[in-house]
């Protein structure tokens, strides 16, 4: 089986493997499930300070990633012909990145991540190379290297053999558009706080059913866009 393969472009390629490379998902980057391939942008500069940013054309504070320089990159970094493969772009303006998302990511083959830095990136190459912009959160971070190991660690953890019982996967967050119900474990007391009866019954679709009302009821309060989706989804099922 052809391993899932990600490919980081970064101007910090010291970050990786990073905790990419323990638990569950170094495991299986030690076993090939996937491979972890890093790209240094500034490779491909043109000069011999290895410029990579420049200031923005308008005026203003900061710097700004080059097209030319990180065109190179990202051409220099094409699969082979007729790969499928995802070309990400990780900014705070991106499209919020999704549970569903993530599948889908970790059904192709092959996906390259670019890590923002500075003030942003030449729209020109993002319109011109058709990158996706992703962004795993409403904050900025100071550059797309922590967002690139989230999002590479949601899709290993999905692909097949990672998680040791698949079935664990199908009652986590997101899941239904639903977050995850509490979780509990001896001791069955602990500073006065007990564990709900329910779950000591051994009465399976008792247990099930207080599961599904916890995640519904956490949803519909801490998450009511969640809550929106998932009993349109419903109304719509129906």
């Amino acid at each position: 089986m052809t391993p899932w393969h990600a490919v980081v472009l970064t101007l910090h390629p010291a970050a990786f493997p990073g905790p990419l490379g323990v638990s569950l998902a170094g495991k299986a980057l030690a076993e090939g499930v996937w491979t972890l391939e890093t790209v240094d942008i500034r490779a491909y500069a043109r000069d011999k300070h290895a410029t990579v940013d420049d200031s923005p054309f308008g005026g203003g504070p900061g710097m700004v990633m080059r097209p030319d320089v990180l065109a190179a990159a990202i051409d220099a970094t094409q699969g082979p012909a007729g790969t499928e493969e995802a070309l990400i772009l990780l900014t705070p303006r991106g499209q919020p990145l999704t549970q569903a998302r993530v599948r889908a990511l970790a059904q192709t083959p092959r996906v390259r991540v670019v890590c923002g830095r500075y003030e942003g990136v030449d729209e020109r190459v993002i319109d011109a190379r058709g990158l996706e912009e992703v962004s795993v959160g409403d904050f900025v971070l100071s550059g797309g290297e922590p967002a690139a190991i989230a999002l590479i660690d949601a899709c290993v953890r999905l692909l097949p053999g990672v998680v040791g019982a698949p079935a664990s996967l199908a009652d986590e967050s997101f899941e239904d558009d639903l977050l995850e119900y509490p979780h509990y474990t001896r001791p069955q007391v602990w500073e006065e706080r007990e564990v709900p009866e329910v779950l000591l019954s051994g009465h399976h679709e008792r247990v099930r059913a207080w599961r599904r009302a916890a995640a519904e009821g956490a949803t519909a309060e801490r998450r009511p866009d969640l809550w929106a989706r998932h009993t349109a989804t419903k109304r719509h099922a129906n």
